[in-house]
């Protein structure tokens, strides 16, 4: 096991990967940039080096700063958490270059799932089922994008090859829609991440937002952790999420589960992953594969006992799997609830000083925060200051659970957006469970109207 690791993030996830890398008696470093000074991780920290300003790239991006601090402090390992550079090949491959280790993927599965064509290309060599669409990127010729959009079916969504999160898509319900679309969407993907090239999938119009947890090893040895409904969104963005799923039976959990598996063993997968997928009609098709640890990987932890960071500290110092598939045992029902530093129903920003703030407890809580009374959000990161789960027998207990936390936490200074989840675990849509992704969205807009 290494003795020291570098945690190249921010927030809460710095803050995760600290306690297991405590609990596995791993020194951890992190690094922080000068609007982070006074955060909780940087003072419990073994050694804290500030790689830079306020803004990411030139700090949290900053892959020379990064690797420095890794050699001035010999650090043996890197974590990258979520976000920022978690899902650079560019910078896994420097890390690794550079003497030290990736905790997460090797860079070349890196750079081949988060190229949605290439990722496409592999998921139905592997067996995965994908929603029908274009063969590659689309190309340059007019009627040729035309006759493509006429074998798929209306409506299409045009996506770029280099997006993420919510970025860089356009859904087309008709062909005199099609290349205006076309263009605009281009235009995004060559200004957002540098690279013009789209494809077009179906769109689908009620699907919900499931994904597979997986972990893998430098054996091929491979599991799946069950699923998670993420399909509470906004604009694309997850707010609540849910293991297991609503409705997913065993059969369809173990088919899928199986496919992803296959799937990591074909591209030669490492560490912590998760399969999304879109589900409509009892069919799941894959959209992508995030090549790091989740957000919400909390509550596969909660239903499976098994602590993802850790088991990607084991992976990545060569240990093998520790789990076989047949010690996946989900246990209950667990909620996530994002809280956001925002208003809870214009998500106008909140950043600021939190004069107090109170979390609530009790059996089956877990709160996963970088917060505390004084603490000042910085406007320059995202807004997610603390991530609220609970984990019961069902998932009505497990409701009635979650409204009690959200009624005992409390914050002044600052707007969260407590009070929107308060109103969606009472909603009746979302406690019958299983709606679409649309879901969230549409119930803002009938509220406001």
């Amino acid at each position: 096991m290494f003795e020291k690791v570098l945690i190249a993030n921010r927030g809460e996830i710095a803050l995760r990967v600290q306690r297991a890398c405590r609990e596995l008696g791993i020194k951890s470093v992190v690094i922080y940039s000068e609007a982070d000074r006074d955060a909780k991780y940087v003072k419990l920290a073994d050694e804290a080096v500030c790689v830079g300003p306020a803004r990411s790239a030139q700090s949290y991006l900053n892959i020379p700063s990064i690797i420095a601090a890794c050699e001035i402090t010999n650090a043996q390992a890197v974590h990258p958490g979520f976000g920022f550079l978690s899902e650079n090949a560019e910078f896994a491959r420097r890390v690794e270059e550079s003497g030290f280790v990736f905790i997460g993927p090797r860079a070349d599965a890196i750079a081949t799932m988060g190229d949605k064509v290439k990722a496409k290309e592999a998921m139905i060599k592997a067996g995965v089922p994908v929603v029908p669409g274009s063969e590659g990127e689309l190309p340059n010729d007019d009627k040729e994008v035309i006759k493509i959009a006429k074998k798929v079916g209306y409506p299409v969504i045009i996506k770029a090859v280099a997006g993420g999160g919510g970025r860089g898509m356009r859904v087309v319900h008709e062909e005199s829609e099609l290349i205006n679309a076309l263009q605009i969407t281009r235009s995004e993907a060559e200004a957002g991440f540098g690279n013009p090239a789209v494809y077009m999938e179906r769109y689908l119009t009620k699907p919900r937002h499931i994904e597979i947890q997986v972990l893998a090893d430098e054996y091929g040895n491979v599991i799946y952790l069950g699923e998670r409904d993420c399909s509470m969104q906004r604009r694309h963005q997850k707010v609540i999420e849910e293991a297991p799923a609503p409705g997913i039976t065993a059969a369809e959990r173990k088919k899928i589960g199986e496919a992803c598996v296959a799937a990591c063993k074909l591209i030669k997968y490492r560490g912590a992953g998760t399969f999304e997928f879109l589900y409509e009609n009892g069919e799941f098709f894959f959209i992508e594969m995030n090549t790091r640890v989740q957000v919400e990987h909390t509550i596969t932890e909660m239903i499976t006992g098994i602590d993802i960071v850790k088991e990607q500290l084991y992976i990545a110092s060569g240990e093998k799997l520790r789990y076989k598939q047949e010690d996946v045992v989900l246990n209950g029902h667990a909620i996530q609830c994002r809280v956001n530093a925002e208003d809870p129903f214009t998500f106008v920003p909140s950043p600021g000083k939190i004069e107090m703030c109170h979390f609530g407890g009790g059996n089956g809580v877990r709160v996963d925060s970088h917060v505390y009374d004084g603490y000042t959000v910085p406007p320059y990161y995202d807004s997610m200051i603390a991530k609220l789960i609970v984990h019961s027998e069902n998932r009505l207990h497990a409701i009635n659970k979650m409204q009690g936390l959200l009624k005992e936490t409390n914050f002044q200074g600052i707007k969260t957006n407590i009070p929107l989840h308060q109103e969606m675990l009472s909603e009746r849509g979302f406690v019958e469970g299983g709606q679409s992704i649309h879901y969230l969205e549409n119930y803002l807009k009938q509220r406001k109207g």
